[in-house]
């Protein structure tokens, strides 16, 4: 926890880490609040037919009720247990049920495909998946593919080889006796996407909450205050929106709002601000764009919001600028990735804040700009950013990848392969990244999972995926082919390969942009230069 003090300096110099030798995060997001205040509000769920209030005593019996069905169904301490669920209260007792275990949480985004949720779920090795009756197409089409998968709960009907949550829970006993866990526990795998090979599960401990707990703090400027409640409209199953928002908010006491898009409404997010009185909110900056293009006068009245907090790309001055006019908000930047998230940040509210700058390192974090050696690098020159190792925000592993684990590191730095540089006031500035991993729309997409969903298409030889500059996103998937003899290029295999991608990955990896090549540019070795591509217009 943040001290009570409003100086930067003085912030840095009397934090400390109070890390203690047994944790387990069920029970500081839950159990806490629940034993105190049974009645205190924890999810406010927006829903097609009116709002359900769940407080933290009904969050604990749901999780506790699921903490026995999981074990009686043969879960144990370190199983993987993976999460498919949109933004609902069962998503929130899933996760706290899972910790309550032992257990490892594996969220997976709604958006994948079938050949996205079969990587994961394999690489995993998950024995019990929760998911949405609506996804029962997507995973019977795998199920055989899946060995280790011994049961699929489902919100909502069951059907053939599934079992009814709600009905298997209310023959469960609501009271339950965590598993102790310490700090480096595992407790939670989020997959990410690299620039080549396939996409990695970044195992956490439990202490990532913890280590998150500064950042928010200081990103919503003292957080929490009274009055306070938190949304965002990223995925749970993202890292923006599981632990920059919704285990720090319920750790703090504070309500989350959850609401499903089908397809984020810039409009009707205004409207659920407006309606459910959010006064906290993590917004990428794609959505904040949007959502600047549907504000109106009217709004002002009814929108009463304390802090705004971006992250994931780039906010840029325009943003700050409509931000400061038409909510009287700066928007306080954040920056971090999947295996070290939430690190640098700022705080307008004591005078950390710079236009164009991602922010200063959050009291507890130990970060640098530093050059291929490891030696840090003096302001005003570009070097890879990186953490101080320990930290308890940090990853503890690649899920079976000790390799690219060590290729993480230089000596006791976690390089996160992005460029930047410190000011001589020691704010760090994004650069670029010294991989090719594309940024849209706030989410990080690594081409090789893109480019391997591309091959399997009958018409495509080759394939590269890189990122094309947009207004909008940031980036778009921008994908270049090579066909396969027999075919030629023309607008209906454009949309097929369009759609084949589409619908086995993801709705945000699918290249917007298609162009037909005679062939890639390569190195001799035969890998791809995509920093080739990205030049071409």
């Amino acid at each position: 926890m943040l001290p009570d003090l409003r100086h930067y300096e003085e912030l840095r110099n009397r934090f400390r880490w109070e890390i203690p030798d047994e944790f387990n995060i069920a029970a500081a997001a839950c159990d806490r609040w629940a034993d105190d205040e049974p009645a205190r509000p924890a999810i406010i769920h927006k829903h097609a037919t009116g709002v359900d209030h769940i407080s933290f005593g009904q969050l604990q019996e749901r999780s506790n009720r699921l903490a026995n069905l999981l074990r009686k169904l043969g879960v144990e301490r370190g199983d993987r247990v993976a999460i498919l669920l949109p933004q609902v209260p069962e998503t929130a007792a899933a996760h706290i049920a899972i910790y309550k275990l032992g257990a490892v949480a594996v969220p997976l985004a709604m958006l994948f495909g079938t050949e996205a949720l079969q990587y994961r779920l394999q690489n995993s090795g998950a024995k019990v998946l929760i998911m949405m009756q609506a996804s029962h197409e997507r995973i019977g089409s795998i199920r055989s593919e899946l060995p280790s998968l011994q049961h699929v709960l489902v919100v909502g009907e069951s059907g053939g080889n599934t079992i009814s949550l709600h009905t298997e829970i209310a023959g469960c006993s609501e009271r339950f006796d965590n598993e102790t866990t310490g700090p480096d526990t595992p407790a939670l795998m989020i997959y990410t996407s690299g620039t080549t090979g396939p996409p990695k599960g970044a195992l956490h401990g439990h202490r990532v909450l913890l280590g998150h707990l500064p950042g928010v703090q200081f990103a919503h400027e003292f957080f929490p205050q009274d009055g306070d409640r938190m949304w965002t409209p990223s995925d749970w199953a993202w890292a923006g929106g599981l632990l920059n928002v919704l285990l720090p908010s319920l750790c703090l006491g504070v309500p989350v709002v959850a609401h499903r898009f089908e397809k984020f409404d810039a409009s009707l997010a205004w409207e659920l601000i407006a309606d459910l009185a959010i006064r906290n909110v993590f917004i990428p900056p794609t959505a904040l764009k949007m959502m600047r293009a549907v504000w109106t006068d009217e709004l002002r009245g009814r929108v009463n919001l304390r802090t705004l907090f971006s992250g994931g790309e780039s906010v840029g001055r325009g943003l700050q600028d409509w931000a400061g006019e038409a909510l009287g908000l700066p928007i306080n930047e954040v920056y971090g990735q999947t295996e070290c998230n939430l690190v640098l940040t700022s705080c307008a509210k004591i005078g950390v804040w710079k236009p164009g700058a991602i922010g200063k390192p959050v009291p507890g974090h130990d970060v640098a700009v530093i050059d291929d050696t490891g030696n840090v690098l003096p302001a005003g020159i570009a070097g890879t950013i990186a953490v101080k190792h320990p930290d308890p925000v940090m990853f503890l592993q690649y899920w079976d990848n000790p390799q690219a684990t060590r290729d993480k590191f230089i000596g006791d730095w976690l390089l996160t392969g992005d460029q930047g540089m410190v000011d001589e006031d020691g704010y760090f500035h994004f650069v670029g990244r010294d991989d090719d991993i594309i940024t849209s729309s706030g989410y990080r997409i690594g081409p090789g999972e893109i480019e391997d969903c591309l091959i399997g298409h009958p018409a495509v030889k080759l394939a590269a995926a890189v990122g094309k500059p947009d207004p909008v996103r940031t980036e778009i998937v921008k994908a270049f082919v090579v066909l396969n003899d027999g075919f030629e290029a023309c607008l209906d295999l454009e949309d097929d390969i369009r759609t084949y991608v589409r619908t086995r990955l993801s709705a945000h990896e699918y290249p917007r942009e298609i162009a037909f090549e005679e062939s890639l540019p390569l190195t001799t070795t035969g890998k791809v230069i995509r920093r080739l591509l990205r030049e071409r217009p």
